[in-house]
């Protein structure tokens, strides 16, 4: 694993992947199928990966998380950068971010929640967070208006932001007053494009934003990875057909759910054995997982 001080051109010389956590029947984390999952990743030249909602932490015990953090830090490549996630809630990621003492991670990503809770009192939490962990922590902007900007500026001046990470989903990627009023106060190039490879085109190239993750990349990374070179060298047409060549995935992914269906189509895929959802979401239908297979094929 690639322990060295964030930089920001890690945001650009990988896509972000943000990968399912595979789970055995017990519903314990399953060592040997992650591992695979991690190297089909690395082989599509994919260096940085993410865990969060896609692993479903939001749900993950405190007791499995030193297990699954240590899993992470072996199962990585010596130059592939490793961002787990703390939280949602305060308390939690406070335990967790003790428990990532013990290890040397470059930063953590909070992750958001839009219950119980403020604007004032989430930024005290990210400072709080950013203090224990010793770290500037990612910033998830994943509701619109979930933080102002002015508390962004101030998080920014207080030195606990190590990257954004922005998802807030509209039908126009471009048309999006929020995105821009975040940009006034936080430097571009530490912003990346959290929504997958469909809004990537417009929040790199147009918007200016370092890089983007992607859910799909998890199965077909070397495609992901081509489209990411095809936006930094200006060849929007190359991108633009990578980009609708992911959509039956990703069509599927915002149709039904996109955690649940990217964790059935990394099986699917046969890169890994997934395993059950964890408890508080519920598994897709039979017919579901057919339509996700078919659309896996069509991608090969």
């Amino acid at each position: 694993m690639n322990t060295e001080p964030f930089s920001a051109d890690q945001l650009r010389t990988s896509v972000i992947a943000v990968p399912p956590l595979a789970r055995d029947n017990d519903l314990k984390i399953d060592h040997a199928e992650n591992t695979k999952i991690i190297r089909h990743i690395e082989a599509g030249g994919v260096r940085s990966l993410l865990y969060g909602g896609n692993a479903v932490l939001y749900h993950a015990r405190l007791s499995e998380y030193a297990s699954m953090l240590s899993m992470l830090a072996d199962s990585a490549g010596d130059d592939t950068v490793v961002v787990p996630s703390v939280g949602p809630a305060y308390g939690l990621a406070m335990d967790q971010v003790d428990v990532l003492a013990d290890f040397d991670f470059p930063t953590v990503m909070l992750l958001p929640s839009r219950d119980i809770v403020d604007q004032n009192g989430i930024a005290t939490g990210v400072r709080h967070i950013a203090e224990r962990l010793g770290k500037p922590i990612v910033l998830y902007l994943k509701f619109d208006r979930w933080l102002d900007p002015a508390i962004i500026k101030s998080l920014e001046a207080d030195g606990v932001i190590s990257w954004i990470k922005y998802a807030v989903v509209l039908d126009d990627p471009a048309d999006d007053p929020y995105m821009k009023d975040v940009m006034q106060v936080f430097p571009a190039d530490r912003m990346v494009s959290g929504i997958g490879e469909q809004p990537a085109v417009v929040h790199v190239h147009e918007c200016g934003m370092r890089g983007f993750t992607s859910g799909c990349v998890c199965v077909a990374p070397k495609k992901s990875m081509d489209m990411m070179h095809a936006i930094h060298a200006g060849d929007l047409e190359t991108a633009e057909s990578i980009r609708q060549w992911f959509s039956p995935l990703e069509d599927l992914r915002n149709e039904i759910n996109p955690i649940r269906v990217l964790h059935h189509a990394v099986e699917q895929a046969k890169i890994a054995k997934t395993g059950p959802m964890l408890p508080m979401l519920s598994d897709l239908t039979s017919d579901q997982i057919a339509r996700i297979a078919a659309a896996v094929q069509s991608m090969k």
